[in-house]
């Protein structure tokens, strides 16, 4: 069998693929499995990491705006579609898939749209609750349309397409051991704070954590804190984070990185994590039974992560915060407060596991059989 993957942009669309690829290399050894992708993003780097071959194409965002700078980035951009369309062609006609499943950013629609004029079956994933503009455009060419909730089936016309499967991730999210992962990361008896805002970062959260770690430092540094701080952060927030007083060479409580590559590991062995509310890291925290204070973006399509955040909410499972009403001296009391709250940690991680999809992978796996097999 042959399957394509096409995705990119943020690791929120990259390690759903990345999840069904290794379980359909899992199921079926011999499967030949090739990614697509854009030039310039985060797939050239996690795709080869996680031993796929990548095919890379040109890429330009749409814009919503009505200035004349957004026209002139449009008509690039659909240039740019136009474009890898045609390689997309190209690449198929070479690779021969059976099937083709998008995970969402823009790169994906090329590959759908070529492997649907090629009559390849083609399924597209959408990880929010509210479709964004590669799903509508794609479910209309699609075999099948795959959600994670049975409330988003609304926002679709055919709903003979579609399916609800959940969200896809690494098998090692359920599995890793948290005392296995505390000894992995050596980070002895201290509890262990997790923040992390998205593969890029995002520019007033790292401000708000960079403040944070001088208030942890003011207070003796009471836990150990890991912090992603993406690759926009990565540029900036060392020489930010020295002007607050901090100075990580020296100091062992915290730990900052650009990405967290063994995610399962650092999950698993976190008291409490902090981040946005992706429908990735929902269920990377619902899988893991991570206690999580979430922080949805605002600047969001539809305001889907805030709607994504209080689901764990409403069911126990998270400490919802609106960026607006969020400040440094009040995440640290929250982080504070939970970690003293034991029985509250112990609820909060019984709602998360109930409210996680154990089987999506698999599912989405029988759905690419079934359309390969047609």
């Amino acid at each position: 069998m042959n399957v394509i993957f096409t995705c990119g942009g943020t690791g929120g669309h990259i390690n759903p693929a990345i999840a069904v690829a290794n379980m359909m290399k899992k199921r079926h050894p011999d499967c030949n499995i090739l990614f697509i992708g854009a030039k310039g993003h985060m797939e050239e780097e996690l795709v080869p990491k996680a031993g796929y071959r990548l095919e890379t194409l040109p890429g330009s965002g749409m814009s919503r705006g009505k200035s004349f700078a957004a026209l002139k980035k449009n008509v690039k951009a659909i240039k740019c579609v136009l474009d890898a369309v045609s390689q997309c062609k190209r690449i198929i006609r070479e690779f021969k898939p059976d099937v083709i499943i998008g995970t969402g950013g823009y790169a994906s629609f090329p590959a759908l749209y070529a492997g649907s004029q090629l009559k390849v079956p083609v399924c597209v994933h959408e990880a929010n609750a509210v479709p964004g503009l590669t799903t509508k455009l794609a479910a209309k060419l699609a075999d099948r349309v795959l959600v994670c909730f049975e409330e988003s089936k609304k926002f679709y016309k055919n709903p003979e397409k579609i399916e609800v499967v959940g969200m896809p991730i690494r098998d090692e999210f359920w599995t890793t051991d948290r005392e296995k992962a505390r000894r992995e990361l050596g980070i002895g008896e201290k509890p262990l704070l997790v923040s992390t805002f998205g593969s890029q970062g995002a520019k007033a959260m790292n401000e708000m954590v960079a403040e944070l770690f001088a208030i942890e430092q003011k207070n003796g540094f009471p836990f150990h804190h890991i912090h992603a701080v993406g690759s926009f952060g990565w540029k900036w927030m060392p020489d930010l984070v020295k002007e607050k007083g901090v100075e990580l060479d020296t100091c062992d409580s915290i730990e900052m990185r650009e990405y967290i590559y063994n995610m399962p590991t650092v999950l698993a062995a976190a008291d409490i994590v902090i981040g946005r509310a992706g429908s990735g890291t929902c269920n990377e925290i619902a899988a893991t039974g991570t206690p999580c204070i979430l922080i949805p973006s605002p600047n969001v399509t539809n305001n889907h992560q805030e709607k994504n955040a209080r689901v764990l909410s409403d069911n126990g499972g998270a400490v919802l915060i609106l960026e607006k009403d969020c400040t440094p001296q009040m995440l640290y009391e929250q982080i504070t407060r939970l970690l003293a709250d034991q029985d509250q940690q112990r609820t909060m991680r019984i709602a998360l596991q109930k409210l996680a999809v154990l089987d999506s992978t698999d599912r989405i796996c029988n759905v690419l059989e079934h359309l390969a097999a047609k």
